[in-house]
């Protein structure tokens, strides 16, 4: 019963492979999805509004590139252990 490799392999295996622009996309639909909400609430100055659409894409950039990092060591870790011989 061999499967092929199932959606959320093949999508762990491209951000593996692609790091920087999945972070660059997460960076930017957290922009235009903030800037979106901000929109919304019209008591507040545009100056506030895209602050704050940049302070929510910094927060959410930094915690993609901390699961990139993770992400990355173990994988790291699981090639070293799969090339240790029993």
């Amino acid at each position: 019963m061999a499967e092929g490799p199932n959606s959320f392999e093949s999508l762990r295996k491209w951000v593996v492979e692609h790091k920087l622009r999945a972070v660059g996309c997460l960076w930017l639909s957290g922009i235009a999805g903030s800037i979106a909400y901000n929109w919304s609430r019209p008591n507040m100055k545009t100056s506030v509004k895209l602050i704050h659409a940049r302070l929510h894409a910094q927060a959410l950039s930094l915690a993609a590139v901390t699961v990139a990092a993770v992400v990355d060591n173990y994988d790291h870790q699981s090639k070293s252990e799969s090339n240790v011989p029993a």
